[in-house]
């Protein structure tokens, strides 16, 4: 028995965005109609505080599949030559329980969060959309910028980052390879005036986007807060906006930006309008009118990174990509 291992140059050959953003779509319509199994992830913390251990397991019907994903999350990083997110994704076989893969789980992060959003944006922006305002000049700034230019004819992009210096970078690399004039923002507020996409990727545990600042007829990607405590939007910008998300119980237990709002009085339960899987099969109603604020609110789970992994393993199958490594097998 031989098992697939990929690293992050491997998933990111096998796992082209456009494809991702499909497979994304899919797998959030399937969680919708009842046919996977996602439970809340686990954590294990670092006595000192200085990161954590995260266990995602889930099941998907379709495609068929079923593993997990570890991630170490280390807010230490950034700066640094390690990305904050490190782990592996596992996939094992449906009928024996036999591994099947082991793969890079930083790449495949990096592009399925954005890939999700990007179908989010697919459905909730103006079909005109097209300034967009990054904060964060991180990896899920570059990947969130790719996955947008799917979607959408970009015709302005501007971004911040509380680090000067990291946008300018970031600008100086994404324009010379999106080959689009990219801005720098000296303030989050600057960035996003006049913006209709906005995307929040930042480790900010306070908010970084105030819903003052928001247009009619934004569109907003919130995916760096994931944690209860954290937050990247105000209570306004939440309460302003139709509010979606990637999985509901999720939501309602681990994101910061609408259980702080709702700790607040500012909103209900209710306020949570649906999951987009509800939205890709018409069960619930994503943008009503021209100037309704809209929010992703990207929790990012266990079937997205499954839906990643089946695709990979099977296209390193059939194209002999990856390293093919020896196992135990049945004697």
């Amino acid at each position: 028995m031989k098992v697939l291992f990929v690293n992050e140059a491997g998933v990111r050959e096998l796992l082209p965005m456009g494809m991702c953003i499909r497979l994304m779509r899919e797998a959030l319509a399937t969680l919708a109609q009842g046919e996977a199994v996602q439970p809340l992830r686990s954590m294990l913390r670092l006595p000192d505080g200085s990161g954590l251990l995260g266990l995602m397991p889930g099941y998907l019907g379709a495609p068929q599949s079923f593993g997990l994903k570890v991630v170490s999350v280390m807010p230490g990083n950034h700066g640094t030559l390690y990305d904050s997110h490190q782990g592996v994704v596992m996939l094992f076989g449906i009928a024996h329980g036999e591994p099947l893969a082991i793969l890079d789980a930083t790449a495949i992060t990096a592009i399925r969060a954005a890939a999700a959003s990007a179908a989010a944006t697919d459905a909730l922006a103006r079909h005109d959309a097209g300034d967009l305002a990054l904060l964060g000049a991180g990896t899920q700034a570059r990947s969130h910028l790719a996955a947008m230019r799917n979607v959408r004819p970009l015709r302005r992009v501007r971004v911040w980052s509380r680090t000067r210096a990291h946008a300018e970078h970031f600008a100086r690399e994404e324009s010379a390879r999106a080959g689009i004039p990219i801005e720098v923002a000296g303030r989050a507020q600057d960035a996003v005036r006049n913006a209709d996409l906005v995307c929040t990727t930042t480790a900010a545990p306070e908010p970084i986007l105030e819903g003052a600042w928001l247009a009619p007829g934004a569109h907003v990607n919130a995916v760096g807060a994931c944690f209860p405590s954290s937050r990247e939007l105000d209570t306004e910008a939440v309460r302003r906006a139709r509010f979606f998300t990637d999985c509901r119980e999720s939501c309602l237990n681990e994101s910061g930006d609408f259980r702080l709002a709702r700790a607040e009085g500012a909103i209900g339960d209710d306020h949570l309008l649906g999951e987009m899987g509800d939205v890709f099969l018409g069960k619930v109603l994503g943008r009503v009118s021209r100037d309704d604020i809209t929010v992703y609110e990207s929790l990012g789970i266990a079937i997205e990174d499954l839906a990643a992994a089946h695709y990979i393993h099977r296209s390193a199958v059939n194209s002999g990509g990856g390293t093919w490594l020896e196992w135990g097998g049945p004697p």
